[in-house]
């Protein structure tokens, strides 16, 4: 199902929500993944409506997505979250975007424990560089070239690599995991 819509405004998440139930009956799994990553080189150019829009794509539809999908949740259910090593292990240039993303890592944490006892899992996962639409959109050219190269295994990731961590988190597998974040970053510290 094709859902075009802005997750910026608070009532096309709750619309997205009515629509998902009623085409499929149902939520079991909710993956908060639509980002955005502006490079902010100084504060010296910090303006706040960057940080407005970093915000309200990046943190504003974990909290809307996830009450109106909570009545239709049932035990079993899995929300899992889209953080980055950024919240972590932030650079210097993109600190609103570092915000953001160690934001989501802790409403991980908040989420899962409080959803916890309606046997909800909450969980995320935090890429490393890995070639996404976000690097070409907002990676300076200069950069780019040697995007991933500092990683230990010398690349960037590949978003099928990506895809495991929220294959488990999504899956029964996971049924002991929760509030957690797992790091898929190229061998990179996260912590």
């Amino acid at each position: 199902m094709l859902f075009p819509g802005d997750l910026q405004d608070e009532a096309t998440n709750a619309a997205l929500v009515e629509a998902t139930v009623e085409a499929f009956g149902g939520v079991d799994i909710l993956a908060i993944i639509a980002g955005t990553m502006p490079t902010v080189d100084s504060i010296d150019d910090f303006e706040t409506h960057t940080l407005d829009h970093v915000l309200k794509t990046n943190i504003y539809p974990l909290f809307w997505l996830t009450k109106a999908a909570s009545p239709h949740l049932e035990p079993g259910a899995a929300i899992i979250t889209c953080s980055s090593i950024q919240g972590f292990v932030p650079s210097p240039s993109l600190a609103e975007y570092a915000v953001s993303k160690a934001g989501i890592a802790n409403w991980t944490r908040a989420m899962g424990q409080q959803l916890a006892e309606r046997g909800i899992r909450v969980n995320g996962v935090a890429p490393g560089p890995v070639w996404t639409p976000l690097q070409p959109a907002f990676v300076p050219n200069e950069k780019i070239e040697s995007f991933g190269e500092d990683t230990p295994l010398g690349r960037p990731g590949q978003p099928a690599e990506l895809a495991p961590p929220f294959v488990l988190l999504a899956s029964q597998e996971a049924s002991f995991i929760v509030g957690e974040t797992i790091a898929v970053t190229g061998g990179t510290p996260a912590h």
